[in-house]
């Protein structure tokens, strides 16, 4: 049984694609004509290419994609710590967001039965 996918599962992976590849191209053009290379720049590359691979997989409806997504934000979060009050409320704020949407009994069931198939 194939079902259907909500729609905030849909906005939510699409908005993973979009700042995993527009950040990349961003902090990968910086690295690129920063001298020295920037050492970070890699890490920085990886976390872009996993909120792609999260995007990508829950608009397949894999469920450890749901699960990274949700963890790729908390890292953001655990970042933001060292920065201004107001960036590590808007990362929260997008936490407790993206966590509630993605695990919802529609979400839920999107996942539970994609994996199925």
């Amino acid at each position: 049984m194939n079902s259907k996918r909500p729609i905030s599962v849909t906005i939510i992976a699409i908005l993973y694609l979009a700042v995993g590849i527009t950040g990349s191209i961003g902090h990968g053009r910086e690295a690129l004509m920063a001298r020295p290379f920037p050492t970070d720049a890699i890490w920085i590359e990886l976390t872009e290419f996993a909120a792609i691979v999260c995007g990508a997989f829950m608009l397949r409806g894999q469920n450890w994609a749901r699960w990274l997504a949700v963890a790729w934000i908390a890292l953001h979060v655990g970042i933001s710590i060292f920065h201004p009050l107001r960036e590590l409320a808007i990362h929260v704020v997008f936490l407790v967001l993206i966590a509630w949407i993605l695990f919802r009994p529609g979400a839920a069931h999107y996942f539970r039965n994609a994996e199925a198939t």
